[in-house]
């Protein structure tokens, strides 16, 4: 039900009205009163009583038939939906008849049919729209008719026609940004106001621009943002504050990142201790230091969470007055820090840690490429002159790295392959390669030093027993663990775990036995589909995926807010605040921080997830025709997923593979009855390019005997 259908009926049960009445009462428009009404009282919503308007019997029952189900509608086709729950409870399937007009991200109510057309599924129907979702990206289309509408994106066949006079010159092809200016009761009486017109949706960077306007990203920092940040710029560390600080400006401290970053939040020291052990530095840039609770960039930053990178950019969590400037921790610059200070024993055991607000100066920008050539014994004198005042460190960086390695994998840390890819644009942002990611050991070594931090960080708040802001990673349930087994079976791969949840160590030998083998991609896939996901809480639950009892986030407060959080937070412990005190402070506050940073993290990956798949579709159009072997990654009774060695991943039809009727076997593998002939997860699979579509991110494969 829309906004305007509520207003009327809440009028009427005041009283009848006429509708000279009823648009003096609501002060709308009289022809969209008058089409509104019509609806209303030919679908029962309301009645006529001696010329005037009054609730209906339809209106009369719903208000006495049980209490709606609040849900969110989360998919949208021109012939069905799919509600998921505000309660957890699964989602459910609605018809299209009974969509009554619902759009993807409306929060609705739903009342469930009694008989649903499949038993045991949830089928229902949409009696009102309690908060309307109206804003829309998508793509330009010319219906059948010949008029110009907007097919949202994500919604096949849906099609919204532009209201007159409002569409900014859009054609038939263009990613565009709208408004849906005008609700009907069904999606063809809905009406949208083009906001912004991007360009063709051939090109994955305008589909990208499409998806972050249809997500509402806001991209631009707000005035009183800017004013904020406009007080940073070309900032240096003032004297007075170098005083009340520990002086680490004589360490050879320095930072490790890809060649491009240029918010560069961490760095490091290491030295070996003449009594044994080592002494690890973790200097993280003071970002609570210039971002002030309750100022503008704070509330800015709470908002968005998180930066989101993808392709060549990134929308930044702080504005580049920060992230870039004071806050980054530049080669040669006095920068204010957050260092934790840990001493571990000669088997890198955690010995004792502390945390102190410092002023260092980073003696090299350092580049993961490069440090891992100086490793390797492959670096050019120059590169090894760059390093000079470092270099030292390196090799005692790797003699710790790999005790390190040692304990993770005896306590039982998995590790799962990596898919991730790294898009290469040419100088128009047109996708011209995808390669798959590799990581040398620089990038292994500071993942683990920055594991050391996070671990330090969550300890001190869960010892010291005050509001914190932990990274909890639950470890899987019954159910998820029924799946894996049943899926393990199907691949006939004999494990036996000693209780219902495997422990670590169980899982860690799981992967490890089947790496560099055939069955690799089912078993590591459904390792990780049975984890439950990560995320932000205030209780203390630890890491199932590390092993680890204490983590939180600790080493990226430039582009994660909940390492700005812990931050404020320790740096009140730092100064004496009791437990009690901080209590007061921060309880509702970390709250806060853990349910919109858990939140935001998931829109975030799934807009770089999007976005990544229209450029790797982008990649792939220019390569239609072309030839290639790949691996099955994903098993459906619509067709197989087969994935190239560079992570593209396109779809084959079934009717290309089978000639009878698939026959699916738990999702990890599909069988011919006709020829006998199978494939299953893992299984090598010659495919021809045949589409890609750009504004879908979808690839189209075509099987090769």
């Amino acid at each position: 039900m829309t906004i305007l259908q509520k207003n009327i009926l809440k009028a009427v049960r005041q009283r009848p009205l006429n509708l000279r009445e009823l648009q003096d009462e609501l002060k709308v428009d009289g022809n969209r009163l008058r089409y509104t009404v019509s609806g209303m009282v030919s679908e029962g919503t309301l009645t006529m009583i001696r010329g005037k308007y009054a609730p209906g019997l339809a209106t009369i029952e719903n208000e006495n038939a049980p209490t709606a189900i609040p849900c969110t509608l989360v998919k949208l086709a021109a012939r069905f939906g799919f509600a998921s729950r505000d309660d957890g409870e699964g989602d459910i399937f609605i018809p299209g008849r009974a969509l009554h007009g619902a759009m993807p991200k409306d929060k609705i109510n739903v009342r469930l049919f009694d008989h649903p057309r499949v038993e045991g599924s949830a089928e229902g129907e949409v009696i009102e729209v309690t908060q309307p979702h109206d804003t829309l990206a998508g793509t330009i289309v010319r219906t059948d008719d010949g008029r110009l509408a907007l097919e949202p994106d994500g919604c096949n066949g849906v099609q919204l026609f532009i209201k007159k006079g409002e569409d900014m010159g859009v054609r038939p092809g263009d990613k565009a940004g709208a408004f849906l200016a005008l609700r009907g009761n069904r999606h063809s009486e809905h009406r949208v106001s083009i906001r912004q017109r991007f360009g063709s949706s051939e090109i994955a960077a305008e589909c990208a621009k499409a998806i972050l306007y249809g997500r509402e990203v806001r991209q631009e920092f707000p005035e009183e943002v800017l004013a904020e940040a406009k007080n940073f710029e070309n900032a240096t560390v003032a004297q007075e504050e170098i005083a009340h600080r520990m002086d680490l400006r004589g360490l050879p401290i320095f930072t490790i990142d890809s060649a491009e970053t240029k918010d560069i939040d961490d760095a490091i020291s290491l030295l070996k201790l003449n009594g044994g052990g080592y002494e690890l530095g973790v200097h993280i840039a003071d970002v609570s230091h210039y971002v002030k609770p309750g100022s503008e960039l704070d509330k800015e930053a709470f908002e968005r969470a998180t930066s989101i990178y993808y392709a060549d950019k990134v929308i930044p969590m702080l504005p580049r007055e920060l992230s870039n400037g004071i806050c980054s921790l530049n080669e040669n610059e006095v920068r204010l820090a957050f260092s934790c200070l840990m001493e571990l024993d000669d088997d890198g055991n955690i010995r004792n840690y502390q945390f102190v607000k410092t002023v260092i100066r980073s003696r090299v920008k350092g580049v993961y490429k490069e440090i891992n050539a100086l490793l390797d014994d492959t670096a050019t004198p120059e590169i090894r002159q760059k390093y000079a005042e470092v270099v030292d460190q390196l090799p005692v960086m790797q003699e710790l790295y790999e005790k390190r390695q040692a304990l993770r994998k005896a306590r039982g840390g998995m590790d799962i392959e990596s898919t991730e890819a790294k898009l290469v644009l040419d100088e128009n942002g047109r996708c011209i390669d995808v390669v798959k990611r590799t990581r040398g050991i620089s990038e292994c070594m500071i993942e683990e030093f920055m594991l050391l931090a996070n671990q330090c960080a969550a300890n001190a708040g869960r010892t010291r027993k005050v509001p914190f802001v932990y990274r909890i990673h639950e470890a899987p349930d019954a159910e998820r663990m029924e799946k894996l087994m049943t899926m393990l079976k199907a691949c006939a791969v004999d494990v036996r775990f000693k209780g219902e949840v495997p422990t670590q160590l169980e899982l860690a030998a799981l992967l490890d036995k089947t790496r560099g083998e055939p069955i690799q991609i089912p078993v590591h896939t459904g390792v990780l589909r049975s984890m439950q996901k990560a995320r932000y809480s205030t209780e203390p639950k630890g890491h199932f995926g590390l092993v680890l009892s204490d983590y939180a986030h600790f080493t990226s407060p430039i582009r994660r807010y909940p390492d700005l959080a812990i931050h404020r937070i320790l740096t009140d412990m730092l100064l004496g605040e009791t437990p009690q005190q901080l209590e007061g402070k921060y309880h509702d506050f970390a709250e806060h921080a853990c349910e919109q940073s858990s939140t935001k993290e998931v829109e975030a990956q799934r807009i770089e997830r999007d976005v990544e798949d229209c450029y790797k579709a982008e990649y792939m159009s220019a390569h239609l025709g072309e030839t290639y072997t790949g691996t099955v990654s994903g098993v459906t009774q619509r067709g197989v997923f087969v994935a190239l060695d560079n992570t593209v991943e396109g779809f084959v039809p079934s009717a290309e593979l089978c000639k009878g009727e698939p026959v699916v076997t738990e999702g990890v593998r599909v069988y011919d009855p006709l020829t006998g002939r199978h494939w299953m997860l893992g299984d090598p699979m010659q495919v021809r390019a045949t589409a890609a579509n750009i504004q879908l991110g979808r690839i189209d494969f075509s099987f090769v005997p």
